[in-house]
């Protein structure tokens, strides 16, 4: 199975954030993420995490909030679960650009 989420986490009370700079508090994120050894891609928007099971993705949500020792945290959640499939995390961006380079050579 794959499992593939995105999200973002951050801080909305004033005690953790730096002016309007939350990029302290995020990097406390990726830097525990990239030391679980999960697969996953940082974008402007948010994170995008590939695991192989629904419990290890949210362990990583777990983890991400772990990082936070603030009074108010927002987060937002997306779950993309396909069974029989694995590194999707890479695959779907693979296929996109195949597309893209039949198209653009027809």
């Amino acid at each position: 199975m794959s499992v593939l989420l995105e999200f973002s986490m951050f801080p909305t009370s004033d005690d953790c954030r730096d002016g309007a700079s939350v990029s302290k508090q995020v990097s406390k994120i990726i830097d525990a993420i990239d030391k679980s050894g999960v697969k996953y891609q940082l974008t402007p928007m948010g994170t995008v995490v590939e695991t192989d099971t629904m419990k290890e993705a949210l362990n990583i949500i777990e983890l991400a909030y772990e990082q936070l020792d603030c009074e108010r945290i927002y987060s937002s959640l997306k779950f993309d679960i396909r069974k029989n499939s694995k590194n999707r995390l890479e695959n779907k961006i693979k296929s996109v650009e195949k597309t893209l380079k039949r198209e653009i050579n027809k």
